[in-house]
């Protein structure tokens, strides 16, 4: 089976989380935290840095790595790498998701996530 390891933001913003909706591609339309492949010689933290202001266009700081979840797609394993960032500065836009919320600890579960970020939403739910 592929192994494909990415990384994650998980933008945190007074008190909220950012999420987008992916806009391509077989899980089209379902929602997950911002980020995307590491790529050769790369650190996990600034491939995290150049994914989010490709696909948003803003900087962010990159702080702690909240959890690393596994999770098995029928087409490939999947690991990621997820950190709690802070946008630096920069206005989001939606360059490749369809759209994006900002969403709290009570309202996470109003989206339908990636099943890979569901592991994610429960460490939030119950340390944010």
């Amino acid at each position: 089976m592929k192994r494909i390891e990415v990384v994650a933001a998980v933008i945190r913003k007074e008190g909220a989380f950012f999420a987008t909706q992916r806009g391509y591609g077989e899980f089209e339309g379902m929602w997950e935290f911002p980020g995307g492949k590491i790529e050769s010689g790369e650190t996990p933290e600034a491939a995290l840095k150049r994914e989010i202001q490709e696909e948003l266009g803003v900087d962010i700081t990159v702080g702690a790595l909240i959890c690393t979840t596994e999770y098995d797609y029928p087409s490939f394993h999947l690991t990621m790498h997820c950190y709690l960032c802070s946008i630096e500065n920069g206005e989001i836009e939606l360059r490749e998701h369809k759209s994006a919320r900002w969403l709290t600890a009570a309202t996470l579960d109003e989206v339908a996530w990636l099943p890979a970020d569901e592991q994610v939403i429960e460490l939030l739910k119950q340390n944010f």
